[in-house]
């Protein structure tokens, strides 16, 4: 038995960071990772793949050159096995600086392996048990594979496998209209696939507000993504040398199909009913406010406690329990003002509550609404799709959400994410003199705007 003052099960967003902290401090410590350093982010989530958007971003610009006065000769050509190398070169660039800083660390060891919870406080890899009376859970989710009839028989790709493909395939199926699937569906269209979508809902990222919801299907459907909705999964197959996707409506033939039908968290294996933690019926571990779970001394973060699927809230999770434990804070998950990026063309940056959300919570609300076609940073970009939406409480004043679907979006947002984090009211925000010419600049301009609304 080895005793450490802390144990970190998972390498993601969240524990390494909370690791590092309490080695420099001199507290002898624990990372467990079952195979990669860096977690979902770094190896299977945003870094590969906003460097996959970015190659299909450059791909599409190219062939708009001619629209910037700029000519090139010869046909666009997508080079897969350069765009996945370049993807696995940033993957593993972060990966080695992670393993340098905490070969850094003398009192921080770093175990390879699967850890599995034998005792309320022990955890066995390997044969090896290790104990500490401080034991933190960071094991993050994967993509989670539904019953459907035929899909085990067929070589299916999911958000990690496909990152490496070094193929391109001549017509993607992608099952399921959210935000991992959409990303994905855009990014293959612009590097040449023929690419259909297919969502059981009546609504891509069916969280948004309908119109933004709207707006995202028009902008892939104008790069000449077959958008397929109100269609319920039946069965998926082998059709000659690809596969067919059937559903109540009829069926799909396409080379590869990826399965982007939402995610499942990484707890299964961990042992947890043999340290008594408790986990709900989709096996997201419980935890409080301040992210402890319903045993003592054993706290869950990141995508495995249900409360956050980003890195952000990941990296915040930490931030919560290293103020609350190290620092004498009282930070909460209920303070968390979430905010969050659907990374397509030109990108969606989301804040606070959808307009729906706020009618739900009975506030009386006033709204605003702009095109990008009237934002002049957009005109001069020649990127006039989406437009920008504030939500506001009609009689506090208060800023309740926003989206800002359009180019620059995913940064312009946060000015909003900000005044609501300091309670700001739109009375104080219209004063603001913003930068021209940004996308951020017309934000008085749309409080200017705000409306009240039934």
């Amino acid at each position: 038995m080895r005793t450490y003052d802390a144990i970190f099960i998972g390498a993601g967003q969240a524990g390494p960071f909370l690791a590092a902290r309490m080695a420099s401090m001199g507290r002898k410590v624990a990372l467990i990772e079952q195979k990669y350093l860096g977690g979902t982010c770094v190896n299977a989530g945003c870094m590969p793949t906003k460097a996959l958007v970015a190659s299909a971003k450059t791909a599409e610009v190219a062939r708009r050159s001619s629209e910037y006065g700029i000519k090139l000769a010869g046909e666009i050509m997508v080079d897969m096995t350069a765009v996945a190398a370049r993807a696995r070169k940033v993957t593993e660039d972060a990966r080695n600086n992670l393993t340098s800083w905490f070969e850094g660390l003398a009192s921080m060891d770093v175990i390879f392996g699967q850890a599995r919870f034998v005792a309320p406080k022990t955890v066995s890899v390997d044969g090896e048990h290790y104990t500490a009376p401080q034991i933190f859970i960071n094991v993050g989710a994967r993509p989670h594979i539904p019953d459907v009839p035929g899909l085990s028989d067929i070589p299916y790709l999911t958000s990690t496998s496909i990152i490496a493909l070094e193929e391109l395939p001549e017509h993607l199926v992608v099952l399921g209209g959210s935000y991992i699937g959409l990303e994905f569906a855009q990014m293959y269209r612009r590097f040449g696939a023929r690419v259909t979508v297919i969502e059981r809902g009546a609504q891509l990222a069916s969280r948004e507000d309908e119109d933004i919801s709207e707006a995202i299907a028009d902008i892939l459907i104008s790069d000449g993504i077959d958008v397929l909705r109100n269609h319920e999964l039946v069965s998926v197959g082998r059709a000659g040398g690809g596969i067919v996707v059937r559903t109540d409506q009829g069926e799909v033939k396409g080379s590869h199909v990826l399965v982007a039908l939402g995610r499942q968290p990484n707890t299964d294996d961990l042992g947890l009913e043999f340290a008594g933690i408790e986990a709900d019926r989709h096996g997201y571990i419980t935890v409080d406010d301040r992210l402890s779970t319903n045993v003592e001394g054993i706290w869950a973060l990141g995508d495995c406690n249900g409360r956050g699927a980003f890195t952000h809230t990941s990296y915040n999770d930490f931030e919560i329990v290293a103020a609350n434990l190290l620092d004498g804070g009282d930070r909460k998950l209920s303070d968390r003002i979430l905010g969050y990026g659907l990374y397509i063309d030109p990108p969606l940056g989301r804040v606070g509550m959808t307009e729906r959300q706020a009618r739900e919570a009975g506030h009386k609300i006033k709204v605003s609404t702009r095109p990008m076609s009237r934002v002049g940073r957009a005109v001069e970009k020649s990127e006039t799709k989406g437009f920008m939406k504030l939500v506001a409480d009609y009689e506090t004043d208060r800023i309740l959400g926003a989206a800002i679907l359009g180019t620059g979006g995913d940064e312009a947002i946060h000015s909003i994410l900000d005044a609501i984090n300091l309670q700001a009211t739109t009375e104080t925000l219209r004063w603001a003199v913003p930068i021209h010419p940004t996308v951020s600049e017309l934000v008085p301009t749309l409080i200017g705007d705000l409306k009240p609304v039934g």
